[in-house]
């Protein structure tokens, strides 16, 4: 292959129109996760079950509810970005009860990552900046199943599958540089955990959350 061929490739990034801006972007907020149902296949002692999960979100307690994201705007005002979610999801006290586990929950984070695509609409309400986006990436959540009567104990982070979000809200600006904003955003990730203990655990999680957060921009 000549070098010509090679270089094409990057010929082609660089003749594609600058990005117009980068934002830096911090949010929390209260977020929440509908019941979802649950399977255990080929766990401790062969033990095979399903049932219902009612999820708790507890975004205020410690780690909390938050996110991190980057976006690339362009001059079109369409935006390309990254986006690191830490959702939570605690199963309630009736779901300990059905399912018979000590402990079941995903507190250090569902950790919804994804790659979203957004569009905004600068003055279409006075200085406020609606916009709209959406994304699909991947859930690596910290797995804690405990069974007190077999002993069996899941514990740590793995990559469960895939997950979508999808995201509208408001941007105020402060300065040149800083802005405020408000949003709603929703995740859907299948989760398919291994057991340590042997088997699995499946279930797909749905959560919506209220977010308010602070962008810089240069």
């Amino acid at each position: 292959m000549t070098h010509a061929r090679l270089l094409a490739p990057l010929a082609l990034l660089l003749a594609t129109p600058a990005l117009a801006e980068v934002e830096l972007s911090f949010y929390g907020g209260w977020q929440s996760a509908p019941h979802s149902g649950v399977t255990i296949d080929g766990g401790p002692a062969g033990v095979d079950d399903d049932f219902t999960a009612g999820w708790e979100g507890r975004s205020f307690e410690a780690p909390i509810h938050a996110g991190l994201r980057a976006t690339w705007w362009t001059d079109a005002d369409i935006g390309f970005g990254l986006d690191v979610n830490h959702v939570k999801a605690y199963a309630d006290d009736g779901t300990l009860a059905e399912s018979g586990l000590e402990h079941f929950e995903f507190s250090d984070g569902l950790n919804v990552a994804t790659v979203n695509g957004y569009r905004r609409w600068p003055g279409a309400f006075g200085r406020l900046t609606p916009y709209v986006g959406g994304g699909i990436g991947v859930a690596v959540p910290h797995v804690e199943v405990e069974d007190d009567d077999t002993g069996a104990r899941t514990w740590g982070y793995q990559l469960t599958g895939p997950a979508v979000a999808w995201i509208a809200g408001a941007t105020l600006p402060l300065t040149d540089r800083w802005a405020v904003f408000g949003e709603y955003k929703g995740t859907y990730s299948q989760n398919e955990a291994d057991l340590d203990d042997g088997g699995t655990l499946s279930t797909d999680i749905v959560t919506n959350a209220l977010n308010v957060g602070v962008s810089f921009s240069f």
